[in-house]
């Protein structure tokens, strides 16, 4: 993992200057149509100041989103509030692309800084809007070593693949952390932007209207300058490097398969007994009070929850349960569900995975809580499929799930949800959406209210 502080000496320009590595890359294709987005304010002038310049020459449609206001830049500062610094920020930028792209379409999101990465959904129906089929996507490099750049990073290239658009991505930190040849980097997909004299003088003039970034906010400790004159060296050169995947190579990367049960042997072996802290976040505690709550009715005779992981949900539905039954692909956590519900004598838990070991029987509750995303689409419809067969009469699906994107599973929670409502032997009975999670109720149709079911209405 890298690590690094903006104050570091980091890679002199000079070695990136002598290394032939640049001068030999190809060159980025024709302007077309393009999306740049930045993390920050100052990222888009940074990193592809100069293709924006040319891009808006060239006479192409070009739209710049800028996910955050940067108001955590300086997080100690005695003169400048964050509020302050937002509204300085974003100024900035508007100043900034005016002066590199007059006729841009410029989006500013106002997502948190620093925490971009638990705001991913907004930002992914952002560009979701913008990105068309063969248009191009411009983004932060997935693997710059800084939170917000990589979650940048990582939703454009869904969208990307999602839209079928070309996507280059810009390292910024990289050239202070990195170095020539550096095989942290993937150079094999490295490509470069030559820039003529027009095109470097505007990204000149827009980098200085960031006055907050290369310039002290004032003389006093906290307030120092974050952009020194050796790391902004980086950024003066007559090319600019970028990364690039063409559209049908992004596809290509996408995982069609269903997640197989070594991805989660390894990632609890990585992350421990409760990856995703099912016992001690307030987040998850909070969403299994949502699911419980969402359930129609106060009892259920025979109840199936998939992908039980180490039993903290399956513990709290056997009070609402006469048989429960729950399943995992992992020993380690089917043994932690195990112990978790030994005295409960209305729980079985056993290891197997869906939509492969699916039991026998019928069930009037199936539980399907963050584990429809890790199959592949066609098991994701085999295991829709099963879930509406095996209900009973009165039976119902509760299926809740995680709605930002990530990179190694194959669909997101939406999606998941989407091929529930799409099935013709279900019927959405209740919902609940927020933007981290998404909880669904369907019932076998025509369906009832839970005031009809009690006799409260007709």
């Amino acid at each position: 993992m890298v690590t690094f502080r903006h104050d570091d000496p980091g890679t002199p320009e000079a070695l990136w200057d002598a290394w032939r590595g640049l001068r030999e890359l190809p060159v980025v294709g024709p302007a077309r149509p393009t999306v740049l987005l930045a993390a920050h304010p100052d990222d888009e002038t940074l990193g592809a100041g100069g293709l924006l310049a040319l891009t808006a020459r060239a006479g192409v449609d070009v739209h710049v989103v800028v996910a955050t206001d940067g108001e955590a830049s300086h997080p100690h500062s005695p003169t400048c509030s964050r509020a302050d610094l937002a509204r300085w920020r974003a100024k900035e930028v508007e100043q900034a692309v005016t002066l590199l792209a007059p006729d841009a379409h410029l989006h500013l999101l106002h997502l948190p800084d620093g925490a971009l990465d638990h705001h991913a959904r907004a930002l992914e129906q952002a560009l979701d809007a913008l990105v068309h089929h063969g248009s191009r996507v411009v983004a932060p490099w997935r693997a710059d070593a800084h939170t917000d750049h990589e979650t940048a990073g990582r939703v454009a290239a869904q969208v990307a693949a999602d839209r079928g658009a070309e996507l280059l991505e810009y390292p910024i930190w990289a050239w202070h952390w990195g170095a020539p040849g550096d095989v942290r980097l993937p150079w094999p997909r490295a490509v470069r932007q030559p820039l003529d004299a027009v095109a470097r003088a505007a990204k000149a003039r827009a980098l200085r209207e960031h006055r907050s970034q290369i310039e002290p906010l004032s003389p006093q400790p906290g307030d120092e300058v974050l952009l020194s004159p050796a790391l902004l060296a980086h950024f003066e050169r007559e090319d600019e490097v970028y990364f690039r995947t063409a559209a049908d190579d992004l596809t290509a990367q996408r995982p069609t398969a269903s997640l197989d049960a070594t991805f989660f042997d390894d990632f609890y072996a990585t992350n421990g007994d409760d990856p995703w802290g099912f016992t001690d976040r307030w987040y998850e505690r909070r969403k299994r009070a949502l699911t419980l709550a969402a359930l129609p009715r106060e009892r259920f005779r025979r109840a199936f929850e998939p992908g039980c992981s180490i039993g903290v949900l399956t513990a709290e539905l056997a009070s609402r349960c006469d048989q429960l039954l729950a399943v995992d692909p992992v020993a380690a956590a089917v043994d932690r569900a195990v112990e978790r519900t030994a005295g409960l004598p209305n729980v079985h838990v056993r290891r197997g995975g869906v939509p492969a070991d699916w039991p026998d029987g019928d069930f009037d509750l199936v539980v399907l809580s963050e584990v429809g995303y890790y199959c592949g689409p066609a098991d994701l419809a085999d295991l829709v499929d099963r879930a509406a067969r095996s209900l009973t009469d009165d039976g119902v699906v509760v299926a809740c799930h995680w709605r930002h994107p990530v990179a190694e599973y194959p669909l997101d929670g939406d999606a998941v949800h989407e091929a529930l409502l799409a099935h013709p032997g279900l019927a959405p009975l209740a919902q609940h959406v927020e933007e981290d999670f998404r909880l669904d109720v369907l019932a076998r149709p025509p369906v009832c209210s839970v005031a009809q079911q009690t006799g409260l209405v007709p």
